[in-house]
């Protein structure tokens, strides 16, 4: 799960660059969703990545005005795998 979120003077830039290039990962990343706050000035980001190295170049694609927190998440099957244990 990608948390993302920027300041306010951000904005024109962040959307306009979002309208240019639509946001797609790069290879190695699938998104599986992405949620936008109400106040357009944050989201939430689902996705599915080869590599940590592939998710971080998404992020580095935007780093020069978006703030990001990667945080991996699983799903109740990888938690019974993880209790299992």
């Amino acid at each position: 799960m990608v948390v993302y979120s920027f300041r306010p003077e951000h904005r024109e830039a962040v959307l306009a660059r979002f309208r240019e290039t639509g946001g797609v990962p790069p290879e190695g990343v699938r998104q599986v969703g992405r949620w936008h706050g109400a106040g357009l000035n944050r989201g939430f980001a689902l996705a599915e990545a080869d590599s940590p190295e592939a998710a971080a170049k998404w992020c580095h694609r935007w780093a020069d005005l978006i703030s990001f927190e990667v945080v991996p998440v699983f799903d109740d099957e990888g938690l019974k795998k993880v209790i299992s244990s």
